[in-house]
């Protein structure tokens, strides 16, 4: 849908707004509720899906896999689920996951416990870069078999087992290999248990949570999760709210833009999806959610987002799990925030789409903004006062959509020239996010 490549050029200093959006639904439930559907006894419901390419990944694997998937109104879809086990594909046929991780890991987890799977499979350039080590020595433990032997990247050739045994795993900060885990313990034999004890991103478990046969969980200081598996899993019937990820941008484009104000309305406040928005908060941010309500186990509401006089920010190892995916924004706000910004925990940002924290130090050195990374830590000393005049940013072909989009929002918050090469790589996880942008009054060229 978006094969086009195109670059985006962007000589423009937003002006103040006032407005009311909506964001692009939320990437990591889309992906989710396809994936549980698909795996569901009888048909699932699940309306506002993201429809972005990360998205249309999920589809096209599922459909390969026998999945029959069928689109009834504007972001609504039917799922008619094969029930656990059941997925099939042709013998060495392949299954292209796309730029999506989350995707990769999770599907994986799948069909690690799915009898007579052997197929082929593979991302883009960009996630074929992204190691899979983890995930592979987990899904060996169920008794999966990756080929070639010893080797962590796509392409690789699964082969499912035959006699899945459920295992104990200790979470770390990872919520796709706690996913993964789940749900490859779904169709094992006996009990799998994870132990959590940062808890991450929490939408697997809230999904299958009317299953009460199949999983339980208790919330103490840390929190413990048990799958009974070799069970059948209820069909869900999911309305996705809006992605608190892609509305970061807009919040960080609020904040440092002088006399604004911004309304985004209906966007998904689930707590292991909120730390960004906890750490603006805590340096001077003017952040408020508004008209909060629980639907399928998942908060939602509104956020209301004020021009503020930030804080340099201190951000500790802790809130690293509930806010990963907005560390490269933050960054940006770190560098044209006065003072020195302390972000610790972050050695996992290396292994995302690019190295987010190499990437992100060259792009705000070409404004003139220091910065220093050592163990597991990046000190950014920033400035809220820039010499813009003759400043020209080039941000090269990562494949990485959060570098394009925050590079974007320092380049307008600055009126610097900036050229992004590759931005379609921004329509896996925010195809709207341009078309927000115009409603801003923001001004930019596309390049083809």
């Amino acid at each position: 849908m978006y094969s086009s490549k195109f670059n985006l050029i962007v000589n423009y200093k937003i002006k103040p707004f006032k407005k009311s959006i909506l964001v692009d639904s939320d990437k990591s439930m889309s992906i989710r509720s396809f994936l549980i559907g698909a795996i569901s006894q009888n048909i699932s419901s699940v309306k506002n899906v993201l429809e972005s390419e990360d998205v249309f990944s999920c589809i096209n694997c599922l459909r390969k896999l026998g999945v029959k998937i069928k689109k009834t109104n504007s972001k609504e879809y039917l799922i008619y689920g094969k029930g656990l086990g059941s997925l099939y594909a042709k013998k060495n046929s392949e299954l292209n996951f796309g730029n999506s991780g989350t995707l990769a890991r999770l599907l994986l987890g799948i069909l690690s416990t799915t009898p007579d799977i052997e197929v082929r499979v593979r991302g883009d350039k960009s996630l074929n870069k992204r190691n899979m080590r983890k995930l592979i020595e987990l899904m060996s433990e169920f008794g999966a078999t990756f080929l070639p032997k010893k080797k962590y990247y796509f392409p690789l050739k699964i082969i499912s087992t035959q006699m899945p045994i459920g295992i104990n795993y200790r979470a770390g900060v990872s919520a796709q290999l706690k996913s993964a885990v789940i749900f490859a313990g779904l169709n094992s034999f006996g009990n799998t248990e994870i132990v959590e004890e940062f808890k991450s991103r929490d939408h697997t478990e809230n999904m299958l949570s009317k299953n009460n046969h199949l999983i339980r969980i208790k919330n103490k200081k840390k929190k413990f999760i048990n799958i009974f598996g070799k069970k059948y899993i209820n069909p869900i019937n999911f309305s996705i709210p809006g992605d608190p990820s892609s509305a970061a941008f807009f919040t960080a484009l609020t904040l440092l833009n002088k006399n604004s104000l911004l309304k985004i309305k209906k966007v998904g406040l689930n707590k292991t999806r909120t730390g960004f928005y906890e750490i603006l908060k805590n340096h001077g941010a003017k952040i408020k959610f508004k008209n909060c309500v629980k639907k399928n186990n998942e908060l939602r509401g509104d956020i209301i987002i004020q021009s503020s006089k930030m804080r340099s920010i201190n951000a500790s190892r802790k809130y690293y799990v509930n806010s990963t995916d907005e560390y490269p924004i933050l960054f940006v706000i770190a560098a044209l925030t006065k003072g020195i910004s302390v972000f610790k925990g972050i050695a996992d940002l290396a292994n995302k789409e690019s190295n987010r924290i190499k990437e992100m130090q060259k792009i705000i050195k070409q404004i003139g903004i220091k910065s220093v990374s050592k163990n597991n830590e990046l000190k950014i000393y920033g400035k809220d006062i820039l010499e813009i005049k003759e400043k020209k940013i080039i941000v090269p072909s990562l494949g990485d959509h959060r570098i394009c989009m925050s590079s974007f929002i320092l380049a307008i918050l600055i009126g610097a020239k900036i050229k992004i090469q590759n931005f379609e790589t921004v329509y896996t996880s925010s195809p709207s996010f341009l078309k927000i942008m115009r409603t801003l009054g923001v001004k930019f060229e596309v390049q083809k």
